[in-house]
């Protein structure tokens, strides 16, 4: 899970401004990284770029030393997961829900719902496992269905999670306990996360600041915070 950036550069078209300009981070294996800046400085960008759902133009990304450039896209995108802010819910049972390509056992379908405070839900359904899900999920609350995708990652077990504001939609006393358990299933998972709001990132082992495309600073959050001409010092003011 170790990640290593280079270089990156990035544009969604040709002819139109770079949105990720020469981006060089390092996080190690089992670390948690926030990434934080102001709207349009090129955070979710980064997640594109790993993912390859646009292409970067220059640059490497290499996990565990492979350049991810070099793998079948369906094999980058095995070995890593998602949680998005807006929770994705399909209108199938809620087993085909957490486990598409049927690869777990029900045995560990139950597991990831019990570590992610969702098993007592599922047992109350009429058909359990099998209950089918309504359009859009509309069967849970918001906070459900991101609980749901949290367990869908978990079971996957990515060797790379990337996190965009994943408990935005939860309000904030449901937001504390969420983030304290994806904290506590996903403690070896190296770790991304977008964040909007601070306190959401500010306990991990690093945080970058983005700035128009580019890496404004990086390092632990309470060193950044302990000098007032930081970056995060800047953005944290802002936030009161």
């Amino acid at each position: 899970g170790e990640l290593r950036v280079e270089g990156l550069t990035m544009r969604y078209k040709e002819g139109l401004p770079l949105v990720l300009d020469k981006v060089s981070f390092q996080v190690g294996a089992g670390q948690h990284c926030g990434i934080v800046g102001r709207t349009g400085s090129g955070k979710s960008s980064i997640m594109q770029a790993l993912f390859r759902t646009v292409e970067f133009e220059g640059g490497t990304i290499r996990i565990d030393d492979v350049d991810t450039k070099q793998i079948p896209l369906e094999v980058l995108r095995s070995r890593l997961a998602i949680i998005s802010q807006d929770p994705v819910i399909y209108s199938t049972s809620v087993r085909e829900n957490l486990d598409p390509t049927n690869s777990f056992s029900d045995e560990q379908v139950w597991a990831a719902l019990e570590r992610c405070l969702m098993r007592g839900a599922v047992e109350a359904l009429p058909q359990k496992l099998a209950t089918a899900v309504a359009e859009r999920g509309e069967s849970f609350s918001v906070g459900q269905r991101q609980l749901l995708c949290i367990a869908r990652a978990l079971l996957r077990e990515p060797k790379l999670l990337c996190m965009d504001e994943a408990t935005a939609s939860i309000d904030n006393d449901s937001d504390a306990e969420v983030q304290e358990m994806i904290r506590s299933v996903f403690a070896t998972t190296t770790t991304l996360t977008i964040a909007h709001r601070l306190n959401t990132v500010l306990d991990g082992d690093l945080v970058m600041v983005m700035r128009a495309g580019q890496v404004a600073e990086c390092g632990p959050p309470q060193e950044l915070l302990a000098d007032p001409q930081s970056a995060l010092s800047a953005l944290a003011r802002a936030h009161k």
